[in-house]
């Protein structure tokens, strides 16, 4: 019988004749490659359309190439230009004021946006709302549009003599001018609030899809009105999705493109600097000039880093009464470090001043030991 339950253990298999698990070698090395083979595909991608071409607009940057003749038929030679290019860059006056220009249009646009897609997205998921999906849908449409589609469709309404709008308001006596300096920065605002009002308006709906209803049945037991659960309830709660999509907005802000070049057409106040994104389009398409033009890319991607960041330091910033507690725990963790450092201190000075006595006594009771020797 012994030599019968041996046998059976060494050949791996239990008393009742079921083969025992085993955990393969092979079979794990296998599940800690599959997550990676799943995510190659995406991988190769982000790193050949954000990675690389990040570094590669770096590398850029810092270089400069010089031509040889006219038009450079006798020769082109790229160099190490250190921060000639951003030098360049920041001194133009243009690549600058277009810069001041776009943070006066977030200023004003993105705000703007934000409160309207908010509205939108309260109303509706009121209780009262009807046909919610298909205003959701309606609202969405226009971010389903190219923005280069969507800018020739406002340019007609733009345009004197051609805009519907601009005829009807000269039959009122009016004399508006879409297109004139003062005015073309906010025309562009109209195109981008509404492209991009739908687009926010489904970020802050689902936030709000996510609060349970208990939350307003309790609102509705304690006598809250409309505009009480709006403002006390769901507007605290959907504050991720309002700091979400005003990063996202400021982001845009700096990378305005499409609209401006092609209202450039009809509007001869936008000239080839009139953003920093189409500063650095035409020096790098149009003058050839590479490296200014990552330069601006650069600035362009510091400054928007920079906006973000500040906007969500300020935004996850903790309320006064947290900042107090915190103030107050740090300076009294600080006060009783003193202490124990103080009370060491005395510590270490008493058991030093102790020593010579410890020595004398235990010297004469050596000695007395000795004696009695």
């Amino acid at each position: 019988m012994t030599q019968q339950t041996t046998t059976r253990q060494s050949t791996g298999r239990p008393a009742g004749g079921t083969p025992a698990f085993r955990t393969s070698t092979k079979a794990t090395s296998a599940q800690k490659r599959a997550p990676w083979i799943l995510l190659a595909p995406f991988l190769a991608l982000f790193l050949l359309t954000f990675v690389i071409p990040i570094i590669s607009a770096l590398f850029q940057s810092f270089t400069t190439v010089d031509r040889e003749g006219l038009f450079g038929e006798d020769g082109v030679v790229g160099r190490f230009a250190g921060f000639d290019n951003y030098a360049i860059a920041l001194q133009d006056s243009g690549f600058v004021a277009s810069i001041g220009r776009m943070l006066l249009f977030g200023i004003v646009q993105v705000p703007v946006m934000i409160i309207a897609c908010t509205i939108l997205a309260l109303l509706l998921e009121s209780a009262s709302a009807r046909w919610p999906g298909f205003f959701r849908a309606i609202y969405f449409m226009p971010y389903g549009v190219p923005g280069v589609i969507a800018t020739i469709l406002w340019s007609f309404l733009y345009v004197p003599g051609l805009s519907p709008i601009v005829s009807l308001l000269q039959s009122m006596g009016l004399q508006p001018d879409f297109l004139g300096a003062n005015s073309v920065l906010w025309s562009i605002a109209n195109i981008v609030t509404w492209t991009y009002t739908g687009y926010n308006m489904l970020i802050i709906v689902a936030q709000l899809k996510s609060i349970p209803g208990e939350v307003y049945e309790a609102a509705k037991v304690d006598g809250a009105n409309a505009f009480q659960v709006a403002w006390r309830i769901q507007i605290p709660l959907i504050a991720p999705a309002l700091v979400l999509t005003t990063v996202f907005s400021i982001i845009g802000t700096l990378q305005l493109f499409a609209e401006p070049q092609i209202l450039s057409t009809v509007a001869p106040a936008i000239d080839t600097e009139y953003t920093p994104n189409y500063a650095a389009y035409t020096n790098a398409f149009a003058f050839n000039e590479y490296g200014v033009a990552s330069a601006q890319a650069v600035i362009i991607a510091l400054a928007a880093f920079i906006l973000s960041f500040t906007f969500l330091a300020l935004t996850n910033r903790p309320p006064k009464d947290e900042r107090d507690r915190r103030k107050r725990a740090r300076r009294d963790g600080r006060e009783a470090r003193t202490a124990l450092q103080t009370r060491a201190a005395a510590g270490s000075n008493g058991t030093s001043q102790a020593a010579p006595g410890l020595q004398a006594r235990s010297g004469l009771q050596n000695g007395t030991k000795g004696a009695d020797a």
